[in-house]
């Protein structure tokens, strides 16, 4: 068993190059820039969503409350389309410093949770290669895990979900090498 305060540089370091590979994942690499799509008429179906007073949340379209309206004909109906989900956030400009701040704590927490895992599976001395397994499986998990239930669930289209769950796959690999390196020998 390894206490998570011996653990601390494998947590840090994990950070910093999850951190690093997740901004050229993003800013670099051109396989994201297709996630999202323009709206085809943006100016008439922002001016009718502003109308609405939308506060930011998540919001289905058609709604029905209970399992006796999804059944309901008009609810049917409406069901030929569109349908959907709407996030909407806050108004204003993106909070860039707030976003990576807030990116940087789950990697954190992400890491810890990782070292708590390992830390208590292993002993010190274990081989890299059995390190990188056990962390990088749980970095995973932290990583890619709720990615298929979004596709499943929510809508979200399979290619962006498949594409995130390779990002976390090498967020991943980064965080079992960090760590399996590092493990107190």
């Amino acid at each position: 068993m390894v206490p998570i305060p011996d653990l601390w540089q494998p947590i840090l370091v994990a950070t910093v190059l999850v951190f690093v590979a997740g901004n050229l994942v993003w800013m670099v690499l051109p396989h994201h820039k297709s996630d999202t799509l323009r709206l085809p008429d943006e100016p008439a179906t922002v001016d009718v969503l502003a109308r609405q007073g939308l506060k930011p949340g998540l919001y289905r379209f058609p709604w029905a409350g209970s399992m006796a309206e999804m059944k309901d004909p008009a609810h049917l109906k409406k069901l030929e389309g569109p349908v959907g989900l709407l996030t909407v956030v806050r108004s204003g400009p993106t909070s860039l410093g707030k976003a990576l701040g807030a990116w940087i704590a789950y990697m954190l927490v992400v890491n810890v949770f990782v070292a708590y895992l390992a830390g208590r599976t292993l002993a010190a001395g274990t081989p890299y290669l059995h390190v990188f397994r056990v962390a990088g499986a749980v970095a995973f998990l932290a990583y890619a895990g709720g990615l298929a239930p979004d596709a499943i669930w929510w809508g979200k289209p399979w290619k962006n979900a498949l594409k995130e769950i390779l990002d976390g796959l090498l967020y991943a690999l980064l965080t079992g090498g960090a760590f399996g390196w590092l493990w107190p020998r």
